[in-house]
């Protein structure tokens, strides 16, 4: 007789779940707590990778997710562990990452009388997440179903699970129960709203298109290039969708929202623009100056969360599918003649190259222009929060989206690392270049070493200037004394080396370039100290 199949139990059932929805990597830290989830996770096939501080393991998860499109995978044990990824979770919330974070938590009978590391995990997450659940017998199926779904809906983002330590052990029967598929976004419906927006297409003479993050959460692409193309319509993007059109395409625009330089060049565009076609643009990513940029009854909007927000507004606003909204304006629609006879766009295209240009001293703008030559074109690279950042996010060329990977909402600094780590591990074929400010650096040094033990072959770039040189240029802007933001010199070349990877020194473009382009040659990781001085980002942005 045929022995019977032992039982799957709570953590197995929901490692199970997560592979089948595309889950390959989980990051964290691990304690007693969740010893049966990390291994059940590990069975399941989905590999764990042992970080320095949870933090940065959560922004490894956000690596792999725009790496595979899958979410992201934090594991946390009780009290500490999870208080450590509040960050880089909140991060998740406001870019709007699908995440799944797994907590250890002390079962509640015990918790009724013991008080070490015991706090309410779901008061702490319920603010800076979409949905914090407790697992329950006989539902971790559904339960853990539920918390996938919620995390890739629009607007995506991360969804806590405390998972009780002695229930992760008790047996579940196989569910009989399928994962219910998501329902994909609409299309706008026709009707006089869509029949006026066509319209307002077929008169415009100077039709502008804003391109952001709902773009990219329904690959949108496609549909963006083939309008953009058709009506000549020039296009900008947020520095998170740089890319979705190759911005070496003479319609795009660049990423723009955080430069006052940039703003000078396209705020005329806005204004002088007689129709402002929105695609998935959320200005979460937009500082102040990005407030009411335009006047609302030239303005349609295609966007994959309703607009709640108050930052602009539209004539018309259609929620649903942002690619079958781009298609669905320009069906059947000809071009009514020649877009913008003035030539504005392309006129403000070569004045913003011009500006951000590389200058003959060495300094950002040079290392930043040779960095691009060096590194292949298809390379993906991060940036953690700074001066650097806002530079080199406008002097960048993207030929692809997410080639430019960031903290644009919550602006965490020393994200870069471990995005580029998680990026790298879930896609190992892809060349990855992370770009960080040295202070950015040395808040999360530790997972040097956890590259080190990855045996992951990725170039750290890092400029140093000892200074948090964008808090500084505030400084000097307000007429404020220098306080609180120079610091000493660390050698990071020497600290890679003594972490087990390649350190050098760059002081001039020949030095950099050669050494960017070895890093992608040699096996391990390489950092690239790029030394450029003080105040390097004075009129620089």
């Amino acid at each position: 007789m045929a022995g019977t199949a032992a039982l799957p139990d709570v953590a197995t059932l929901i490692a199970r779940r997560l592979h089948a929805a595309g889950c390959r990597h989980a990051f964290g830290i691990p304690g007693g707590e969740v010893l049966a989830m990390m291994q059940a996770l590990d069975d399941a096939g989905i590999a764990f990778t042992l970080c320095k501080h949870e933090n940065s393991a959560a922004f490894m998860a956000e690596g792999s997710f725009h790496a595979t499109g899958a979410p992201g995978i934090l594991l946390a044990t009780i009290g500490p562990g999870l208080a450590n990824g509040v960050n880089a979770v909140a991060n998740g919330w406001q870019d709007q990452v699908p995440l799944i974070v797994l907590s250890g938590a002390v079962d509640a009978v015990e918790a009724a009388s013991y008080t070490h590391q015991v706090f309410d995990h779901q008061a702490l997450m319920r603010p800076i997440t979409k949905a914090s659940l407790s697992m329950v017998d006989g539902a971790a199926d559904l339960l853990i179903d539920r918390a996938v779904a919620i995390a890739l809906a629009d607007p995506p983002g991360p969804v806590h699970v405390d998972v009780p330590i002695g229930l992760a052990g008790h047996d579940q029967r196989e569910p009989g129960r399928v994962a219910v598929p998501m329902e994909p976004p609409m299309a706008p419906a026709g009707g006089a709203a869509l029949d006026q927006a066509r319209a307002m297409l077929a008169n415009a003479v100077r039709p502008l298109m804003i391109a952001g993050m709902g773009a990219l959460h329904h690959d949108a692409g496609i549909e963006i290039r083939a309008l953009v193309e058709r009506f000549r319509m020039p296009l900008l993007t947020t520095y998170k969708a740089k890319g979705i059109l190759p911005e070496d395409h003479e319609l795009a625009l660049g990423g723009h929202g955080l430069s006052p330089r940039s703003d000078r060049e396209v705020m005329p565009l806005l204004e002088a623009a007689d129709l402002i076609l929105l695609a998935g643009y959320d200005p979460i990513e937009m500082r102040i100056g990005w407030r009411d940029p335009w006047d609302p009854a030239k303005a349609i909007e295609f966007t994959h969360v309703p607009n709640r927000h108050g930052m602009h507004g539209a004539a018309l606003s259609f929620v649903g599918d942002v690619g079958r909204g781009i298609a669905a304006i320009g069906a059947g629609l000809e071009p009514g003649g020649e877009t913008w006879p003035e030539r504005a766009p392309a006129q403000a295209r070569a004045r913003l190259h011009g500006l951000f240009a590389d200058r003959p001293a060495w300094g950002p703008h040079a290392a930043f222009a040779a960095a691009r030559r060096a590194v292949p074109r298809d390379t993906v690279v991060t940036a953690d929060s700074g001066a650097h950042r806002i530079l080199l996010s406008q002097m960048w060329t993207c030929y692809a989206e997410r080639t430019l990977l960031q903290s644009t909402a919550l602006c965490t600094m020393g994200c870069a690392l471990p995005l580029a780590i998680g990026h790298k591990l879930a896609a190992p074929d892809r060349p990855v270049l992370a770009v960080m400010g040295d202070a950015g650096l040395e808040m999360v040094l530790g997972e040097l070493a956890t590259l080190r033990d990855l045996e992951l072959s990725l170039v750290v770039l890092v400029m140093v200037d000892a200074s948090l040189a964008l808090i500084e240029l505030k400084q000097r802007g307000a007429s404020r004394r220098n306080v609180g933001v120079d610091f000493g010199a660390t050698d990071l070349a020497a600290v890679a080396a003594a972490m087990g990877g390649h350190g050098c020194r760059a002081t001039d473009v020949a030095t950099l370039e050669r050494e960017l382009a070895a890093g992608f040659r040699r096996d391990g990781f390489t950092l690239v100290a790029c030394e450029i001085g003080a105040r390097a980002y004075d009129d620089a942005f």
